[in-house]
């Protein structure tokens, strides 16, 4: 049954679209609900103000036809804007049109349009308001509720200013856009305006219509427990990895707050140290050598420039780079090819059909564990003779079960248990001997499939996991450490100091700046952070169990081989420039410092002021001035929805910690209580929502001698610098 509000709002809108439908002028305004001040939101004090707030009765067009004066279209969908008729959109891929208009001022009620789509859309469309700043306003769905007529083929749409703008902010332009997945037909848009608050919906609105009577979100009730256990936090959590074609341009890299850096990825298995920059690019580039104008020398001084430790992968492929420009799969040796390059080819004939490869000398000469120990030597003298380290861990190797892909032009065949375990040892000696300090981690193992089996396991036309079979039935790390264990028993010689695996989630959120911003994806990705730690989140791919994947290294690790440190290689969740990228990464970092991990390198690093970018200066930079989180770890707990992560320094009179709205549409009321921390002395705040420029300093809300309360936007960042007076 509809209640006497929903009615009422309802009878507004029809109310708001009567008055958008007769006028046809257009008038210049436009801000927030109620008398346009960017209040609180309290839903009586905007009835009020609305009530005070002389009545519009003109609505302002954005488009009738056309543009109106002084509005201006920045959409991304494909589109067609012609003179005297309704805008064609293409809303396909999730597209969106945005009407703009700078410095816009004014008082409103609704949002009002028409649209014409094909039925087979169902329900696609939503809206929001939007403006340049950290604001972040509800995504809308155009439910049936907010259509309020039909008119052939035209359905006509109201949505009242409270549900777009519970919180009265100013704005300054209206997006449309599909929530899902649509085709390529034609979606039609026209008479979008901002119309006047009718006496009907402020009356609807002052009888209890408003999101919340303290405009503040909801409750989030957060502990920060200075009583219970914590521990160091390892500043190896904050890593990052090389982009060698981009090392020498991308300076922003160096002011993330990062700590170290990993030279890795695929190419880095066929780096040949003797010539500079040069390595194979692998089935990345058409499996050609290259010069990427950076040697690991170059590397190595750039992290000591900038006081960063190195982790350097050290191939043990067996064959590396023999020159600048060779390829695997000349065309012309192997013809014409599915895809190619400057004469290099995929490695696929043009129906996709593999080619047999060549002999591995056509690009490569061999690099056998004498090699890479002459590597390491150098690098030791060296260091040497300037008096400090250069590298503070040796990687074995880059994700060697999949070398039957990667490098299938040099190693066609899928490595085994046991030719694995073969090269860890031999290679992992020459390291030992060539630097008996060295810190050494491997496997490096690319995710889920290869923590279990081998790539002999999974390869077609082979008996279905053999190879592991003939190992106990151990999954491979497991086994694999096992067998590094007794060596060091029988031998005397440790190879594996840190366990290395690499964590992609595989549900479809993207890598990199790639992945849909959809609103079921940003929250699927943010959840898949969870794999890395939480027991009871079962993995939303063809995995369909609990990853938890740093538990489970500890566990396998103290069971097969105590005193191994955990590193997680390579991680990222996609969409770096979106703000559920940027989200997902800060709580990486929070789960990495709370799970005690020895190290974690992003891959590769965020692009230059993302929303990923600064959920690393959370933690490493904040306020610009060196603010970060501190050096040990103090447990928090925050409700479902929202994150809490807390450090204090040494003294324990300084805290920061970082709290997470996860939530895109609606804010949260924390409430930080301050378990057994001292008597609160001061509080600095400083929030994220997207905005560009990063973190900005916010007035503080209430606190107490044990607690603060600060309002969380929906999808933002928020830092508490807070100093304590100890018991």
């Amino acid at each position: 049954m509809e209640d006497g509000v929903k009615r009422a709002r309802r009878k507004a809108g029809a109310a708001v679209l009567s008055c958008a439908l007769l006028a046809g002028g257009t008038v210049a305004v436009a801000r927030a609900t109620g008398a346009g001040t960017g209040g609180s939101g309290d839903a009586g004090q905007d009835a009020a103000a609305a009530q005070k707030a002389p009545a519009q009765t003109t609505p302002v067009m954005l488009y009738d036809g056309g543009l109106s004066a002084e509005w201006k279209d920045i959409g991304w969908a494909p589109r067609e804007l012609p003179k005297g008729a309704p805008a064609r959109m293409r809303l396909f891929n999730h597209g969106g049109w945005i009407l703009y208009r700078p410095k816009l001022e004014g008082s409103f009620g609704a949002l009002s349009f028409r649209f014409s789509a094909p039925d087979s859309f169902g329900e696609f469309l939503e809206a929001r308001l939007d403006a340049q700043g950290a604001i972040a306003f509800p995504r809308i769905a155009i439910t049936p509720e907010l259509k309020v007529r039909k008119d052939g083929e035209w359905t006509e749409v109201v949505i009242p200013m409270e549900l777009l703008n519970p919180r009265g902010e100013a704005f300054d332009r209206v997006v449309l856009r599909a929530s899902k997945g649509v085709g390529r037909d034609w979606v039609l848009f026209d008479k979008v305006a901002l119309v006047a608050l009718p006496p009907e919906l402020a009356a609807a609105r002052a009888a209890g219509g408003g999101r919340s009577s303290k405009g503040s979100g909801r409750e989030a009730s957060m502990v920060i427990d200075c009583t219970a256990p914590g521990h160091r936090i390892s500043p190896l959590i904050y890593g990052i990895a090389l982009d060698g074609n981009r090392d020498k341009l991308d300076t922003h890299q160096y002011r993330l707050g990062a700590t170290t850096r990993r030279w890795g990825g695929n190419p880095a298995s066929r780096y040949n140290w003797k010539l500079g920059g040069t390595w194979n690019s692998a089935n990345d580039w058409y499996y050609r050598n290259v010069d990427i104008g950076v040697s690991y020398e170059d590397f190595l001084e750039s992290n000591r420039k900038h006081g960063m430790q190195s982790a350097l992968t050290l191939p043990m492929l067996g064959w590396v780079a023999k020159d600048k420009t060779s390829a695997g799969f000349p065309v012309s040796q192997f013809g014409a090819q599915q895809s190619e390059d400057n004469g290099a080819g995929n490695g696929k004939s043009r129906d996709g059909t593999l080619l047999k490869p060549g002999s591995p000398t056509l690009t490569s000469v061999e690099a056998p564990p004498e090699f890479i120990a002459e590597w390491v030597k150098t690098i030791r003298e060296k260091d040497k003779a300037r008096g400090s380290r250069s590298v503070q861990m040796y990687i074995l190797d880059n994700e060697p079960m999949l070398w039957n892909s990667t490098h299938r032009d040099v190693h066609p065949e899928p490595l085994t248990y046991d030719a694995l375990l073969k090269r860890t040892i031999d290679y992992g000696t020459a390291v030992r001997k060539a630097d008996p300090e060295a810190v050494i981690a491997g496997p490096a193992e690319w995710g889920w499939t290869n923590y279990y089996w081998s790539a002999a396991d999974v390869a077609k036309g082979r008996l279905q996991h053999a190879d592991r079979r003939a190992h106990d039935n151990l999954p491979l790390i497991v086994w694999y450490l096992r067998q590094l264990r007794e060596h060091e028993k029988k031998t005397g010689v440790r190879i594996l100091d840190v366990v290395d695996l690499h964590f992609y989630p595989q549900s479809d959120v993207g890598v990199g700046t790639e992945g849909a911003t959809d609103p079921e994806t940003n929250a699927r990705r943010i959840r898949s952070v969870r794999g890395l730690w939480d027991p009871t989140y079962k993995d939303e791919s063809w995995i369909d169990e609990p990853v938890r994947l740093i538990p489970r290294m500890k566990e396998w690790i103290a069971e097969n081989y105590p005193g191994r440190a955990i590193s997680i290689g390579e991680y990222n969740f996609g969409a770096f420039r979106h703000m559920s990228g940027g989200l997902a990464q800060a709580e990486a970092l929070g789960r990495f410092a709370q799970e005690n991990i020895l190290s974690a390198f992003f891959w590769q690093y965020p692009t230059d002021g993302s929303p990923a970018y600064w959920a690393f200066r959370a933690y490493r930079d904040f306020d610009g001035k060196g603010g970060r989180f501190q050096d040990n770890w103090v447990p928090a707990k925050a409700p479902e929805g929202t994150s809490l992560f807390a450090s204090r320094d040494d003294s324990g009179k300084k805290l920061v910690a970082i709290a997470l709205n996860l939530d895109p549409d609606q804010a949260a009321q924390a409430q930080v209580e301050l378990k057994g921390c001292g008597t609160l002395d001061s509080v600095r705040v400083l929030g994220y929502a997207g905005a560009p420029g990063g973190f900005t300093e916010q007035t503080p809300g209430s606190k107490g001698a044990g607690s603060v309360s600060q309002r969380l936007p929906p999808y933002s960042m928020t830092v508490f610098e807070l100093t304590v007076k100890k018991p």
